[in-house]
C-alpha cells in the first residue's frame, strides 16, 4: 500500500525538494498538504497519513497527535521542536525527527555581521557627512579592530562551535560557556572554557546558542548585565525566552550595556510600541538568521530525508532523544 506524506506549511512555495526527496525512495506515494489552517484536512484526511511534516508554526499537541491513527513519523521543519508534545508523541510510538545544523553557517554569518555593525558600521555616518564632518571628524567614538575584541559563546553545540570558528578565524579570542563542552571540542576551535560569570566579565561580545524550554527562568538577566563591560554587546540569535527582554533593554538604555542584537524576542512579532523597537543601541531584526536560499534548501530536504529514512528503514533520521 502506497504511503501517505502529509506536509502542513505555510511558507514554501513549492514543495519540488521534498517531491525529489521522495521520487528516488518510493516507486508511489500520495504526497498531500496543508496550510497552519489543518483542522478539517486532519479529520478529511491526515488522520491516515503515514509520515507528518511540520512547520514550527504548528501546534504538535497531544489533542492532534492523538488523532493520527497511521502515522510512524513526525518530521518537524526546524531545528528546534517546542511546538511538539514529544512525551505525548513517544508514548503514542510515533518518533518525532528534526533537523539539527542545518543554519549553523547563516547564523554565524549573523553574529559576524552583527560584530561588525556595531564596530565597523558602514551605514553610520550619513548624519555626519550631511553636517559637513569629514575623516576622524566624523567619528565620535574611537573603536577596535574586530581581532582585537573577544566573543563569549554561551552554549557550544554545532551552532556556537561554527560561530567560534569563523569568529576565531577573524582574530577574536573565543572563550564558550557550556556546562557540558568536551575540552577536544574546544581545542579543535581554538576556544576556552569559562564559568558564565569568568566570560561576562571579559568578553566584548556576548553570542547566545543556549537551549531554551517554555517556562524556563532566562540566562541573561539583570545580574548578568551587570556583570559584562560597559561596551560590551550581547547578541541573541537562540531564543527570546533566554534574555531578560525588559532588564535589556533597561541595561542599554542606561549605559550598563553598550548595546545589543537581537534575532529573536520573547514575543514575536512584537508590538509597534514595544520598548526594544525603540531604544537606541538595540539592533533588531525580525528572525531571519538562519535564513538563506542554502539553509531553506537544507531544511525541506533533510526534512523529507527523515521521512523516508523512517518509512523505508534505509539511512539515519535526525530523532530528538526519548524523553
Amino acid at each position: 500500500m502506497k504511503p501517505l506524506i502529509w506536509i502542513i506549511d505555510e511558507e514554501w512555495p513549492d514543495y519540488v525538494l521534498e517531491k525529489r526527496v521522495f521520487d528516488e525512495s518510493f516507486s508511489d506515494y500520495e504526497l498531500r498538504f496543508s496550510s497552519n489552517d489543518y483542522a478539517a484536512d486532519l479529520r478529511a484526511f491526515g488522520y491516515r497519513a503515514d509520515a507528518v511534516l511540520v512547520q514550527i508554526g504548528v501546534n504538535a499537541d497531544a489533542s492532534f497527535l492523538n488523532k493520527l491513527e497511521a502515522c510512524k513519523i513526525l518530521s518537524v521543519y526546524g531545528s528546534g521542536y517546542n511546538n511538539v508534545d514529544v512525551a505525548a508523541a513517544q508514548a503514542k510510538g510515533i518518533p518525532v525527527a528534526f533537523v539539527p545544523g542545518y543554519c549553523a553557517e547563516d547564523i554565524a554569518e549573523y553574529v559576524l555581521a552583527a560584530v561588525c555593525t556595531f564596530q565597523k558600521s558602514l551605514t553610520g555616518y550619513a548624519d555626519s557627512i550631511r553636517n559637513g564632518l569629514w575623516g576622524a571628524q566624523a567619528e565620535s567614538i574611537l573603536g577596535h579592530r574586530i581581532g582585537a575584541g573577544t566573543l563569549l559563546v554561551a552554549g557550544f553545540g554545532r551552532i556556537g562551535r561554527t560561530v567560534a570558528q569563523k569568529a576565531g578565524a577573524l582574530g577574536m579570542q573565543i572563550l564558550a560557556y557550556d556546562p557540558f563542552v568536551r575540552e577536544d571540542t574546544l581545542g579543535s576551535v581554538g576556544a576556552r572554557a569559562v564559568t558564565l560569570e569568568e566570560g561576562l566579565a571579559q568578553a566584548d561580545f556576548v553570542s547566545v546558542h543556549t537551549t531554551y524550554s517554555p517556562g524556563m527562568k532566562p540566562l541573561f538577566a539583570e545580574a548578568e548585565f551587570a556583570r559584562m563591560k560597559e561596551t560590551a554587546v550581547l547578541i541573541n540569535a537562540s531564543r527570546g525566552g533566554v534574555v531578560d527582554q525588559k532588564a535589556l533593554v533597561a541595561a542599554v538604555a542606561s549605559g550598563t550595556l553598550r548595546g545589543a542584537a537581537l534575532d529573536v524576542l520573547e514575543s514575536e512579532p512584537p508590538m509597534p510600541g514595544d520598548p526594544v523597537l525603540h531604544t537606541p543601541g538595540v539592533l533588531v531584526t525580525p528572525h531571519i538568521s538562519y535564513y538563506s536560499e542554502e539553509s531553506l534548501a537544507e531544511l525541506q530536504a533533510r526534512a523529507a530525508q527523515n521521512v523516508v529514512a523512517i518509512l523505508t528503514g534505509r539511512g539515519r533520521a535526525d530523532l530528538v532523544p526519548v524523553c
